[in-house]
């Protein structure tokens, strides 16, 4: 079942988005203020946030922002009475995924969170298999084999080898991988990445110490370059 956040201080809005939307069967968080939204953010790990922008506490387009420098990859859809173009332009620059202004319908906001989360399912679809190099990756199976041979990996090495080949050819940063990959509460630090990014590296390439396919961004972070199979 997938989850949605619904992240909006008026209570009817808030109940009739959280009502149909669980009558289309999705799991349903609320947060009314933007500080309790922010940490259901990180913290469920939601399929897809549907964000006012004025809200008590934190802003929406504040939100959104902070949200995109941890996570580039969550729909999220602004739900919001500011209908001006500035405000519109505004939130989708911030990384919103669509922008939905009030009054609305609920079954127009119902299709454009339908539309979403399929365009996110194809996109997973699309990257079932990888293939790089000598090593295979099966997302929905969980495994990796280089050069035709099971090779172990830890669940948090393959959480972090997932995140990176799916956001191919993007310069992710340290706190990036952090957030999404051990979760935003973790305390751990830079050094955390690097020595998962060396085992990893160990893994699938042929000269670890001169990386192909997990290359280091000096001064910000790492990014999965995508090639085709080693011929």
């Amino acid at each position: 079942m997938q989850t949605l956040l619904i992240i909006e201080d008026d209570p009817a809005i808030l109940l009739g988005l959280k009502k149909n939307l669980s009558y289309e069967g999705y799991r349903v968080l609320t947060a009314s203020d933007g500080e309790e939204g922010l940490e259901l953010s990180f913290d469920a790990k939601p399929d897809l946030i549907l964000l006012d922008v004025m809200l008590p506490g934190v802003n929406g387009f504040e939100i959104c922002r902070t949200i995109r420098r941890h996570d580039s990859t969550v729909p999220i859809l602004i739900i919001s009475a500011k209908d001006q173009e500035i405000d519109k332009i505004m939130g989708l620059e911030l990384g919103a995924d669509d922008y939905i202004t009030k009054p609305f319908s609920v079954k127009e906001v119902v299709a454009r969170v339908k539309a979403a989360l399929r365009r996110t399912t194809a996109l997973e679809q699309e990257m079932e298999i990888l293939t790089f190099g000598d090593s295979v990756v099966d997302f929905q199976g969980r495994s990796l084999k280089v050069k035709g041979e099971e090779v172990d990996v830890s669940p948090r090495e393959f959480e972090l080898l997932q995140y990176l080949a799916r956001n191919p050819n993007r310069v992710l940063s340290r706190d990036q991988i952090l957030n999404r990959v051990w979760g935003y509460d973790y305390y751990g630090t830079a050094r955390t990445i690097d020595n998962f990014i060396q085992k990893l590296r160990r893994k699938v390439e042929d000269d670890p110490e001169n990386p192909r396919f997990i290359v280091t961004v000096r001064g910000v972070g790492y990014k999965f370059v995508k090639e085709t199979a080693a011929e």
